[in-house]
């Protein structure tokens, strides 16, 4: 079969062998793969993620010399079932699952893999326990949003919401605007969001965010802070000591970009008290100041992935119309053409997310 392979650090389309389902596994054919933004991260900073795998000794490291095959955002078609298998869903069937691979020996990752082949092929394999029926109808393109959908779900979901809060995201590509979406399901508001792209701006509006800032022109804390002032009546409540603090509504500020200093930035314009959750991936070295956070009081969660049920519930709200994913979609690739979406990615007046469509 053929893939979009990464190779001595680059992308390169060639053949790979095709994959043979073993114990309850079953072997799909790739109908579309989103390009995640860590998979850009990845082909750049491989090796960093090698180094960082020692302090997960349980986790096997990709091997830099081998072959891989990213592709971690997919929706699929069954094609035929591996032994030790109850076979429930017939050839033919789109289905979605959670990256991962149930084996002897544990839970192995698709997409990171030199042994587990991920979306950006014509063919894989997925474990029978974790297949998700894709409802009647809805585009491939659109369920392969399920997995960045699915993490700006768990984001919030980690972020203990207890209403009130004033969120702020910062940064609007995939993983930024499906934080807008979910916060706007969890029907908190106003919703302030921040990019230098205007493309992304407008995006974020039609996602749910109620004010967006351009960083090169507003200072995207102050932009909060003008629409996290409390009410007369909740200043009057306040208690005597905080009534010396600016009256400022709880502030909840989500990194949704990953590149070094943006926390420390966030970290110097952050409010008393307030929590950050941190979406983006820097896979770089980072340097912020404790001080600052001690002295603030900050909360910083950091987050991953999502549950299965969160990643179940992201499905449901795309078939059911709820969360617009069609937005996300601006373009469209077939094998030969994933190492210059890779490129084309870059911009983001030009792509938000490019689906790879391997049998085009």
């Amino acid at each position: 079969m053929r893939a979009a392979i990464f190779r001595n650090g680059q992308i390169v389309a060639d053949s790979w062998p095709d994959p043979k389902p073993a114990a309850g596994q079953v072997l799909v054919k790739t109908l579309a793969c989103g390009i995640c933004g860590s998979d850009l991260h990845a082909r750049q900073h491989a090796h960093r993620m090698v180094e960082l795998s020692k302090h997960f000794p349980h986790r096997k490291p990709m091997d830099l010399s081998r072959d891989l095959v990213f592709g971690h955002e997919f929706c699929c078609e069954v094609l035929d079932y591996g032994p030790a298998t109850s076979r429930k869903l017939r050839p033919g069937t789109r289905v979605c699952s959670l990256p991962a691979l149930l084996t002897p020996a544990g839970i192995e990752g698709i997409g990171y893999s030199n042994d587990n082949v991920g979306g950006y092929a014509e063919r894989m394999l997925l474990s029978e326990p974790l297949l998700l029926e894709v409802p009647n109808g809805l585009p491939a393109a659109h369920a392969a949003l399920t997995e960045p959908l699915a993490v700006g779900i768990h984001a919030v979901a980690k972020a203990d919401i207890s209403g009130g809060e004033v969120p702020l995201v910062i940064g609007c590509g995939p993983v930024g605007l499906a934080v807008i979406a979910a916060l706007k399901l969890r029907g908190l508001h106003p919703i302030v969001a921040a990019d230098y792209s205007p493309t992304r701006r407008a995006l974020a509006e039609k996602m749910g965010a109620d004010i967006v800032v351009d960083p090169a022109r507003s200072q995207p804390f102050v932009t909060w802070a003008e629409h996290a002032r409390m009410s007369p009546e909740e200043e009057a409540a306040r208690p005597p000591l905080q009534a010396m603090l600016p009256a400022l509504k709880p502030a909840l500020i989500f990194e949704c970009v990953g590149v070094p200093g943006l926390l420390q930035q966030v970290f110097e314009g952050a409010p008393r008290d307030a929590a950050i959750v941190v979406v983006g991936v820097c896979m770089e070295s980072d340097r912020s100041e404790p001080m600052l956070g001690i002295l603030k009081e900050l909360n910083v969660q950091y987050v991953l992935g999502y549950t299965p049920e969160e990643f179940a519930y992201s499905l449901r709200l795309i078939a059911e119309g709820t969360v617009d994913a069609a937005s996300l979609v601006t373009g469209s690739v077939g094998i030969d053409g994933v190492a210059q979406a890779f490129a084309d990615l870059a911009n983001p007046e030009t792509h938000t997310k490019i689906i790879v469509e391997p049998w085009r």
